[in-house]
């Protein structure tokens, strides 16, 4: 993917005027991460809200004991991090990619001139906070009323929201160990859990990549 097709899968740039458009791909600075390597650290100043062009990346935090949790994984054709520049704080997660991407940085001026000049953006945020406030709701009730093979059955299924994470492709390219940062769980027990919904006909599993059978069962599993 490269940043144009990205802004063409970006609801929010599909309203833009052409001299909106050009401004935005002439500010926007398009960076490679490695794996493993940082988009931000938690306590950054916010700079910029990000685009996931290529790859995929973790929204993260850490004690100081050393304790990690994983929020949610980013994967290519998402935009990320509109609050903080909306709060002008500094970052409160670390954001690592979990494979070789490339990531968008829209500088907060562009961001902000997109607040005061167009209305689609403005539709988009508000859109995009009121999914996040439920992804984040949701991710709190799976924790504590389901079971690990439903956890893991809803990290996936989180990654396939429309609004959040616009794609027409039912695949992801994964690995077991990534999802399992995801779902909160060991990669033996997501290796299990798996193999329980491959069995229930909600995915198919490859070296690296799954397959999306049923979204909606992958959804409502467990429930």
């Amino acid at each position: 993917m490269s940043l144009e097709t990205l802004l063409q899968r970006s609801v929010w740039a599909q309203g833009l005027t052409p001299a909106q458009r050009e401004r935005v791909v002439a500010e926007i600075q398009v960076r490679p991460v490695e794996n493993g390597g940082y988009v931000c650290r938690k306590g950054d100043p916010t700079h910029a809200w990000f685009g996931v062009i290529e790859g995929l990346v973790k929204i993260a935090t850490a004690s100081a004991s050393g304790k990690s949790v994983t929020f949610t994984g980013v994967p290519a054709g998402a935009w990320f991090g509109e609050g903080s520049v909306l709060k002008r704080e500094i970052r409160k997660y670390d954001v690592m990619a979990l494979r070789d991407s490339v990531v968008a940085h829209m500088p907060i001026a562009t961001f902000d001139w997109l607040l005061d000049t167009s209305i689609p953006f403005n539709r988009f945020l508000t859109l995009q906070l009121n999914e996040r406030l439920g992804q984040f709701i949701a991710a709190v009730e799976h924790e504590r009323l389901l079971d690990t093979d439903a956890r893991v059955a809803r990290s996936l299924s989180s990654m396939f929201n429309p609004n959040l994470y616009p794609s027409d492709d039912n695949t992801v390219q994964i690995s077991q160990e990534e999802l399992s940062y995801l779902a909160g769980v060991s990669r033996q027990r997501v290796n299990l859990a798996l193999k329980v919904l491959e069995q229930a006909g909600l995915v198919k599993v490859d070296y690296g990549v799954l397959t999306i059978l049923d979204l909606e069962g992958l959804r409502e599993f467990g429930m």
